[in-house]
């Protein structure tokens, strides 16, 4: 360590420099991380809330599921007495518009996330305030992306076209959405003249159908059967997540982002420690001359990286985190400790990597240089 503090002690401004670079890295490491995560929160909250393992579509609804599947009501009932099948229901997904006719909003446009299901199934949320979801009463248990916008219990809004009323009996006190939408729980007949645009009596056709089955399944269980009879596909609830608008394009687009930067992290952290061990070739021969071994010079600068890395990743993480905080409601911004930590530690990691692939110019040093044998 005599020599990494020295350098540390004797260069400051250079190492501060550095570690200035590496502590924006960091910060930004921290924002973007939140940044997807809120994004991720925003288009598939409200499926992650769901209790159910897999989810059955049409099988030939191969993209955006949810807009393109229908299922019947023989398949949900097929898929109920199906082995290895703890529960299967029928589920409803649609996107509308309303407007709010009856409330302290009145006139306020509201967009809906409007999820279907039976009210006594497990899917039914259990509101924080107000009723539950009651068979054919056209009320909805909105949550509270949809309350941030003026909406409350007992407020009445009427859908876009068809004209369909809805009566706000209940609210989930969690910020739950899909597609960047807030969440709307409904019973399933509201959701079909909601999805169907019919205000009136509905076909007997359309009484009878869902967007998809939502499963529970068992570990292990073969349901290749079942799915060829119903002629429908049984996916886990995580691939369910692509199916939301807009969500692979983001993760993909984010994932992309954050990888350029651990790259440039590692490139960055490598080129200053090159130029670095370049720079004190004369210091690192002389102590070779005097009988130091190459391990105890190289672990020598790999400390004096990682103290850097270390230090400069704190810091940064420290600023990113206060300045997420700020974000928080005013951007889709999370912040996930998980997540975070996985960023500093792909940082210090790489950075470290980048280093070493540098400090290696260590072991071709010459001891000779120290006593003048290149002049």
């Amino acid at each position: 360590m005599f020599l990494a503090l020295r350098d540390l002690r004797f260069a400051r401004g250079r190492f501060a420099l550095m570690g200035a670079v590496v502590a924006l890295i960091a910060v930004l490491g921290v924002l973007l991380s939140g940044l997807a995560s809120g994004l991720a929160d925003a288009g598939i909250s409200g499926l992650r809330a769901l209790p159910l393992t897999h989810m059955a579509f049409d099988e030939k609804a191969t993209s955006e599921q949810f807009s393109r599947s229908t299922v019947e009501q023989e398949d949900w009932e097929a898929w109920s007495k199906a082995p290895g099948v703890e529960r299967a229901e029928p589920f409803g997904n649609t996107l509308t518009n309303a407007q709010v006719t009856q409330g302290a909003e009145k006139g306020e446009q509201v967009n809906l996330a409007v999820f279907g299901m039976t009210p006594e199934s497990p899917l039914a949320p259990r509101p924080t305030s107000g009723e539950g979801l009651a068979e054919g009463g056209g009320g909805i248990v909105i949550t509270r992306e949809i309350a941030d916008l003026g909406v409350e219990v007992g407020d009445v809004l009427t859908a876009d076209k068809s004209e369909v009323r809805l009566k706000v009996v209940g609210l989930v006190d969690e910020t739950i959405s899909y597609g960047h939408i807030g969440v709307a729980y409904a019973d399933l007949d509201t959701w079909r003249h909601l999805h169907y645009g019919l205000p009136g009596d509905l076909p007997e056709a359309a009484l009878r159908q869902a967007t998809a089955v939502a499963l529970t399944l068992e570990d292990g269980a073969d349901v290749t059967a079942v799915e060829k009879a119903t002629a429908t596909r049984a996916d886990s609830k995580e691939t369910t997540f692509g199916a939301s608008p807009g969500y692979t394009a983001e993760s993909s687009t984010m994932a992309l982002i954050k990888g350029f930067l651990y790259a440039i992290s590692a490139l960055v952290v490598g080129a200053f420690f090159t130029v670095w061990t370049v720079q004190r070739k004369p210091e690192i021969a002389l102590l070779k001359a005097l009988g130091a071994p190459t391990g105890y010079i190289l672990r020598d600068a790999l400390t004096q990286v990682v103290a850097v890395l270390v230090g400069a990743t704190a810091v940064g993480t420290a600023i990113g985190l206060a300045l997420g905080s700020a974000m928080i409601g005013k951007a889709p911004f999370s912040l996930s400790a998980p997540a975070i930590a996985t960023s500093s530690g792909l940082l210090i990691g790489l950075g470290t990597v980048g280093a070493v692939v540098a400090v290696r110019r260590i072991t071709a040093v010459d001891p000779l240089t120290a006593l003048g044998a290149t002049r």
